[in-house]
């Protein structure tokens, strides 16, 4: 029988894609290849690390404050670094933070106003 191996890609419309992705490039350090997205290679990422797929409620409030109906995740190795880094960018960086059984949670707003959180694994 078929089935679902994982998430192949995450895709969404910007208003200047161009200028988004060179500002991911800069202040997240990603490496934006000539075709205008990155691939994340699974040997990259630590052993704890995994992809959720989670439909949520049309009333949730988690995506806030971005009025957008997604909100994507991205493996981090330091949440403090990484959320540091974007706060010198301008961005706005959500002050709550999250500590359980998976790891750190941090957010921020994107230049388009994306929310983006953040996830550091447990080591």
């Amino acid at each position: 029988m078929a089935k679902i191996l994982g998430l192949g890609g995450l895709f969404f419309k910007a208003k200047r894609p161009a200028q988004l992705a060179k500002w991911y490039a800069k202040w997240l350090g990603l490496a934006i290849e000539d075709w205008g997205g990155i691939r994340f290679l699974g040997s990259s990422l630590p052993p704890s690390a995994y992809t959720v797929w989670k439909p949520f409620a049309a009333s949730t409030d988690y995506f806030r404050p971005s009025r957008k109906g997604f909100m994507f995740n991205l493996v981090v190795d330091d949440l403090d670094g990484m959320l540091a880094r974007i706060a010198d960018s301008g961005a706005k960086v959500l002050k709550e933070r999250e500590q359980g059984e998976f790891g750190r949670f941090g957010w921020f707003v994107d230049p388009e106003q994306n929310k983006v959180e953040l996830w550091e694994p447990p080591k």
